[in-house]
């Protein structure tokens, strides 16, 4: 792995501010001790609590769906912390598979065969669950997706199923109110993977998808930063095209490179079934194409971080997955003032934390990466230098981890492994810069 974090780690709260002025590279917190229950190895010193488990009672009735995934945390004031988690589920999953779908829920349903959505958990200062209930139903697929500046939940649908409606949408969620089951159809019908906002409230999506890739997308409302329920009042949808480069992200291998960027219009944000695909509309306008395009944050300077999970190359078997160049993980910066994106780190063919997928930054002075690689599954450190420490893996098996988000006062990480059952975990311990 090589670049460097400096920038992004910069966005860590405020209140760790001696922290980020030590500018030493940080080398974790040690081997990992195996978990005698085996769900979970961390660093010494670190505990947790796992929660909401799949399959387990809902506070308002239900079973706790499976496939746990995109999630945040907000503040709910003197009881602790809201969560708002997707469910990754689409109807062959339950079929096939048994996955625990999302039970439909009166007025919070889009499609009532939608098998996907969001819980909402409640957990007390203490890392007591207080409840859990459905607060989006009868969406598909929801992957990942983003916090709202008004602190609300954006949850995005990685497929374009039409079920007895179409699908690949966003929806909001009010982590205190519910979800809103009206899709905003301006922000685009493709295979979203998650969204990020600038100061401004412009907002920039992700897109997971093959044949042909997906693309990075800017969504301009027409109301921004006018709080919950804005969105629904349109915007302008467009992809990026970096000047000069005539073939996918992939083709950058040298952390450093900066590159100028334009936006293509998207002619039609929301295709009918029989319709060109969004993506399909763009590329053919020059946008450019990013395989596994994943995680997507935004950092206190107001620039957008991005990671292409992987790149496959020219020879990979699957036509869908071939790429220009080869890499097992990159992480770019995006400079929306001056229309510039930079790759920031590489991660090359080999790394043992390969597939970075979501990404937050700790208020400690690093970012954690969730992977969803071939093997081993990882919550991986990665200090400003760009160097690479383990934090927690996964003993059960390849299950990816997903969704990691801290609690306001930075002393708690929640984090989701995806696989059966899924689980949520809140994990504490000698955090640096905090007591334990």
């Amino acid at each position: 792995m090589a670049g460097s974090m400096a920038h992004l780690i910069g966005s860590a709260a405020p209140a760790h501010a001696d922290v980020l002025r030590r500018r030493r590279p940080f080398a974790g917190y040690g081997p990992l001790v195996p978990d005698p229950a085996g769900l979970l190895d961390l660093p010494k010193g670190f505990d947790y609590k796992v929660f909401s488990r799949e399959g387990d009672n809902l506070s308002h009735g239900g079973r706790v769906p499976g496939s746990h995934d995109g999630m945040a945390a907000f503040p709910a004031g003197l009881y602790g912390t809201w969560l708002v988690r997707n469910h990754e589920i689409e109807p062959a999953d339950v079929s096939e598979d048994g996955v625990t779908p999302v039970p439909a829920m009166r007025g919070r349903t889009y499609d009532p065969e939608g098998v996907g959505g969001t819980t909402t958990l409640l957990v007390l200062h203490d890392r007591q669950l207080l409840l859990d209930y459905v607060s989006l139903s009868g969406t598909s697929n929801n992957c990942a997706g983003g916090p709202t500046p008004w602190r609300t939940w954006l949850t995005c649908e990685e497929t374009v199923e039409v079920l007895s409606k179409p699908h690949g949408y966003v929806f909001e969620v009010d982590p205190w109110r519910g979800g809103n089951p009206e899709p905003i159809r301006a922000m685009g019908r493709f295979e979203h993977e998650a969204v990020a906002f600038s100061p401004r409230g412009v907002a920039y999506l992700t897109e997971d998808a093959g044949g042909p890739h997906g693309c990075l997308y800017r969504f301009q409302p027409k109301k921004p930063l006018a709080g919950p329920g804005s969105l629904h009042a349109g915007g302008t949808l467009s992809a990026m095209s970096v000047v000069g480069l005539n073939t996918d992200l992939s083709a950058v291998q040298t952390p450093g490179t900066v590159l100028r960027v334009r936006w293509v219009a998207v002619p039609n944000a929301n295709p009918g079934a029989n319709a060109t695909p969004v993506r399909e509309q763009v590329i053919a306008a020059g946008a450019t194409p990013i395989q596994k395009a994943e995680g997507v944050w935004t950092d206190a300077d107001g620039s957008i971080w991005f990671v292409s999970s992987r790149g496959d190359g020219p020879l990979a078997e699957d036509e869908e997955d071939r790429s220009a160049g080869v890499h097992s993980g990159q992480i770019w910066r995006l400079d929306p003032r001056n229309d510039t994106i930079e790759l920031v780190v590489l991660f090359k063919p080999g790394s043992p934390y390969d597939g970075p997928d979501n990404i937050t930054v700790t208020p400690h002075g690093y970012v954690l990466a969730c992977t969803d690689g071939e093997d081993d599954q990882w919550l991986v450190g990665i200090d400003e230098t760009g160097g690479t420490f383990p934090f927690a893996l996964n003993p059960r098996g390849d299950d990816e981890f997903a969704g990691a988000t801290f609690s306001a006062d930075g002393r708690t990480l929640f984090v989701n492994i995806q696989g059966a059952p899924a689980l949520t975990f809140a994990i504490w311990g000698p955090w640096r810069g905090h007591a334990p």
